[in-house]
């Protein structure tokens, strides 16, 4: 009998992410209505916000009509729209809770969301049953699926009808063990750009997971018209963007300019779009270029942009499409230093040459090493803080690219007094191709990644351990 005038609630089970829910029910003499799905009231209620795309009903005409087990990759909200049904749920995801059980039984008045890879099966407890699924994924051939056996003795579901009188298809009754059964992969997270610097360091910084790929723009271009059909997309649960156009004073020009628009815009809309489409987390990354530098204060993640030259003004517009995507974390960075050419190594090279240098004295920023950054972006994506952006360099003393020079000549023991402080101006004066506007200030605020519990290394103690392994690999 359907129980009228509960009140929404979700109750945990043994199987991490499966909840049942009380659902409102309401009832008088001509029969009953409820509101199935209410996107609103269930994602406050604690619902994830699975984003459905298609509905089905499985209409059962006998008692004992066994249905499963069998787990997709995709979740579901699934109720009763007549009758009743006893359920059974079957975590066959990879991880500690594998073979982990959970039952209940279902009438309208409640309902269940099983996460992906959990195996869902039921058997009907009243003739003319319908029971409703509503998945956030479409069908697909070419999809993996897992099933086990409904009479597999290790999870030793107590069926209230017993198997040998129930009705069951052929097919059910000849599916594996749980021993035999494959566990459910985690969804994969793909990290874009992986050659550069920050790509190298985000190898680094997940070389302990199998669930993570690795692609450069000979695998994945993301100006590529077919860019929709290069992977199977619903397959991953993360994508960490660190593909772009940094030629900052390349931008400037006619060629440049339409690169960087089509490599930081027009590319970063198009995966946008992928992954909204697919409920895919975002991460992407940006860079202090998108403000203007005349702040007086180190900047925070809610300042308005105001970028100077095209490359930040590709920046900025890239930051505001992401910005779209449900599940989306923007890290701003600033005078990113790693493993390929770099400002740190160009001043520890020369400096080891004999070469006196002049280097600009009035831009004020902190280094952030892509060690930090991809540390960073695997906190974010593993501790799941609220959605957003995020400030990411290394912490200490803001200094100008004068003061990080002349730090540099010191920790390989040279004299700092070899580096000349010059404006901005006289720096670029002589020069013959376009240059970029720089900010004056580039000096973000940590306080917001602080606060979700990443703590930067200190760019000073960085800079010396950077120091040291780059003479110790090149033997100087």
């Amino acid at each position: 009998m359907t129980e009228y005038g509960k009140s929404l609630q979700a109750n945990p089970t043994a199987i991490p992410g499966l909840t049942v829910w009380d659902l409102p029910v309401h009832g008088d003499n001509r029969g009953w209505f409820k509101e199935n799905w209410q996107r609103e009231k269930m994602v406050a209620a604690g619902l994830p916000d699975f984003g459905p795309v298609q509905n089905n009903v499985s209409f059962n005409d006998a008692e004992g009509t066994t249905r499963g087990i069998h787990a997709e990759p995709w979740d579901k909200w699934i109720s009763v729209a007549s009758g009743r049904i006893f359920g059974a749920w079957v975590d066959l995801r990879a991880g500690p809770t594998f073979g982990a059980v959970a039952t209940a039984e279902l009438d309208p008045s409640r309902a269940v969301f099983v996460p992906r890879g959990v195996g869902n099966a039921f058997q009907t407890l009243e003739p003319n049953t319908a029971y409703t699924y509503l998945v956030n994924n479409h069908y697909s051939p070419d999809a993996s699926y897992t099933f086990l056996n409904l009479a597999d003795e290790t999870v030793a579901i107590d069926w209230p009808i017993p198997l040998e009188r129930a009705e069951l298809s052929a097919k059910d009754r000849g599916h594996p063990r749980l021993a035999d059964v494959t566990p459910v992969p985690p969804r994969k997270t793909l990290v874009l750009g992986a050659g550069g610097q920050l790509g190298r360091a985000l190898r680094l910084a997940y070389a302990d997971l199998s669930s993570v790929e690795f692609a450069d723009r000979a695998d994945v271009d993301l100006t590529a018209p077919d860019l929709e059909s290069v992977r199977r997309w619903s397959d991953y649960e993360t994508i960490v963007n660190a593909a772009a156009f940094t030629a900052v004073d390349a931008a400037e020009t006619p060629e440049g300019r339409a690169a960087s628009w089509a490599a930081n815009v027009t590319g970063v809309a198009a995966l946008a779009r992928i992954a909204s489409t697919h409920d895919i987390t975002l991460v992407h990354v940006s860079s202090d270029y998108v403000f203007d530098g005349t702040a007086e204060r180190p900047y925070r993640e809610d300042d308005p942009v105001s970028p100077l030259g095209v490359y930040g003004q590709t920046k900025a517009a890239g930051d505001l499409v992401v910005g779209t995507v449900p599940r989306h974390y923007i890290l701003r960075t600033s005078w990113v230093i790693g493993d390929g050419a770099n400002f740190v190594k160009t001043m520890a090279s020369l400096a080891g040459r004999g070469v006196d240098l002049s280097v600009v004295d009035d831009q004020f920023g902190r280094l952030t090493f892509t060690s930090d950054l991809s540390r960073a972006i695997r906190h974010l994506v593993d501790e799941r803080p609220p959605y957003g952006t995020y400030n990411v360099t290394g912490a200490g003393p803001v200094m100008s690219w004068a003061d990080v020079a002349k730090r540099v000549f010191a920790l390989i023991g040279h004299d700092p007094n070899r580096v000349t402080e010059v404006s901005t101006a006289q720096y670029f004066a002589t020069a013959s191709n376009p240059v970029a506007p720089r900010p004056t200030n580039s000096a973000l605020n940590l306080d917001k990644i602080q606060s979700v519990g990443f703590v930067p290394d200190d760019v000073v103690d960085t800079l010396a351990h950077y120091l040291t392994r780059e003479a110790s690999a090149t033997g100087q």
